[in-house]
Order: C-alpha cells, then structure tokens, then sequence
C-alpha cells in the first residue's frame, strides 16, 4: 500500500494538476497573511503567541508571528489566526 501512495505522489506532481491532496496527506492555505488552514494534522506539539507547531504525516509545520491563536480545531482540520510571518515545513527531526 505504501508503494502506491508514492506512485499516486509522483503522477500527481508529473501530471501537474491541482486538486484535492490524497487522503492524509497534510494541505496549509494561507489566506492573506493573518489566517492559515491546516488540514490532514496530527495534533499541536507547541502552542504559543508566537509560535504554533502542528504535527502531519512528514513532521511538523510551523506557524510564526506575533498574537498567534488557534481560532478552530477539528480532528481533521485546524485554523491559525494571527500575524502570520512565516510558515516552515519540518521535515523529520530537526534535533
């Protein structure tokens, strides 16, 4: 099943058509810079005004700004409003 997934993965990118992720597979929208959709996440590992990490399926993203909070939480999605200043990809650990 896992050799699918990767197979499913490169014809997506090779096609270079858009569309919805596959399942599991984490999507951030960022919308203007004072809102950031996360979907597909694994819980939060860090909470705080200036920084909010979220776990996905490859690591962790990470979410900086100054009067940064999670304005909605589901199981399968999560918002971040704030003053976004940047948004970092995790892959892995960083340690």
């Amino acid at each position: 099943m896992k050799r699918q997934k990767g197979i499913m993965d490169q014809l997506l990118v090779r096609a270079d058509l858009p569309g919805e992720p596959l399942p599991g597979v984490p999507l951030v929208e960022l919308m203007n810079d004072h809102r950031v959709l996360i979907e597909n996440h694994r819980g939060v590992t860090l909470y705080k005004t200036t920084e909010i990490r979220v776990r996905v399926r490859y690591g962790e993203i990470s979410v900086c700004g100054s009067n940064l909070e999670m304005a909605c939480m589901t199981g399968r999605q999560l918002v971040i409003t704030g003053n976004i200043l940047s948004i970092n990809v995790m892959r892995g650990s960083c340690k």
